[in-house]
């Protein structure tokens, strides 16, 4: 089986048909991977202290805390609050994460069918939303009623919403059809 790492070295060769470039340097290539969790409405610490655990568990790096940077009284912050976590991979980790995610993690997904080509920005970003971490086999021991969501961004050298779209179909990610 080709890995993802390998794939994005033959991307050039594949892409250059369609989006003509002259320099390997041309072509796409990821960045990195940014995993987010809020946190804002949960009031039990013991909750709190648990998604911090699985997101570590789950990316095999420790997760960074956010803080609201200003107060808003309809939300009942104050500045300075913890609102969410925030792990950001990179290099190895980065591509086993993505590995795990698309051959493993994916596929668990209830009624899943693919993924949208519309999280692509024209940035060359893709966003994707999991409304449950049990997808991911770190996790095959919880209860059920300690479910969290996250947004999993990649971060690409892709320069419009085509070009990342089709760089991730080559890589593999499993879009609708």
């Amino acid at each position: 089986m080709e890995t993802l790492k390998h794939k994005t070295k033959s991307a050039y060769e594949e892409m250059t048909k369609t989006h003509g470039y002259k320099n390997p340097m041309q072509s796409p290539s990821i960045k990195k991977v940014v995993i987010s969790v809020g946190v804002g409405s949960v009031k039990d610490k013991a909750k709190i202290k648990l998604i911090e655990d699985r997101l570590s568990k789950i990316t095999g790096q420790k997760a960074a805390a956010r803080t609201a940077k200003v107060a808003i009284a309809n939300f009942k912050s104050r500045e300075g609050d913890l609102v969410g976590y925030q792990v950001t991979l990179r290099g190895a980790r980065m591509h086993d994460f993505l590995e795990k995610l698309i051959h493993i993690s994916l596929p668990r997904t209830k009624d899943f069918r693919g993924i949208s080509r519309d999280a692509a920005d024209d940035m060359g970003n893709y966003t994707l939303g999991i409304k449950e971490h049990t997808i991911f086999p770190e996790t095959a021991d919880e209860e059920l009623k300690d479910v969290f969501g996250m947004a999993i961004t990649i971060v690409t050298t892709a320069k419009s919403k085509k070009e990342v779209q089709a760089f991730l179909e080559h890589l593999g990610f499993p879009f609708k059809k």
